[in-house]
């Protein structure tokens, strides 16, 4: 069992490994968490909040969350610090311990990235949806290498961008199974008349 400890960023978005997530960073704790991942070559985990907020006081997260690489920053005009972090790998949080500044540590369990298996026939009108989706879509979307033909690249891209409530994100990122995850999706696609 592959375990390290992270700080982690609770957030009202839930990311994938292999997804982006372009974040504007402000709060003392998170310039410091940033600078430090930057200085030792390391990630931090983002976490959907179950209770609480994004800034002020730390918030109670959900237990499985992704791990993350800072893959691009600037100062944005506006003084405040951008960044894009990039979706490594799942993990599971197994204790947790508050900072005075309020930043969470955790101590996680690496979760093993899905393997990539080809896409049924059956899901590629998903794949036909998310390429409409990324028609739409602007930096650092239009930069990310699209893999139409991966079942678990398409259910996770989808589970990210579609416009569905944050706990049901949460069960798809909890989900193991690619094709499992299809299925969830084929049948909330429909529910919502996306074709």
């Amino acid at each position: 069992m592959s375990t390290l400890t992270i700080p982690l960023f609770p957030l009202h978005a839930v990311l994938f490994p292999g997804g982006t997530l372009p974040l504007r960073i402000f709060e003392p704790r998170y310039l410091d968490m940033v600078s430090n991942c930057m200085k030792t070559d390391s990630g931090f985990g983002v976490c959907l909040i179950r209770d609480g907020s994004e800034i002020g006081k730390a918030a109670d997260t959900h237990n499985i969350g992704t791990l993350t690489e800072i893959c691009y920053f600037n100062k944005q005009p506006d003084g405040l610090l951008g960044i894009t972090a990039r979706g490594q790998q799942r993990f599971e949080i197994i204790s947790r311990e508050v900072q005075t500044d309020q930043l969470t540590m955790a101590e996680v369990k690496l979760l093993n990235n899905e393997t990539s298996c080809p896409l049924p026939k059956t899901f590629s009108h998903t794949a036909n949806i998310l390429r409409n989706l990324f028609k739409q879509l602007d930096y650092p979307f239009v930069k990310m290498e699209k893999k139409y033909d991966d079942a678990s690249w398409v259910g996770s891209r989808l589970a990210e961008l579609l416009p569905v409530r944050l706990e049901q994100k949460q069960y798809f990122l909890q989900l193991d199974d690619p094709i499992q995850r299809l299925e969830r999706l084929s049948a909330l696609l429909e529910d919502l008349d996306i074709r």
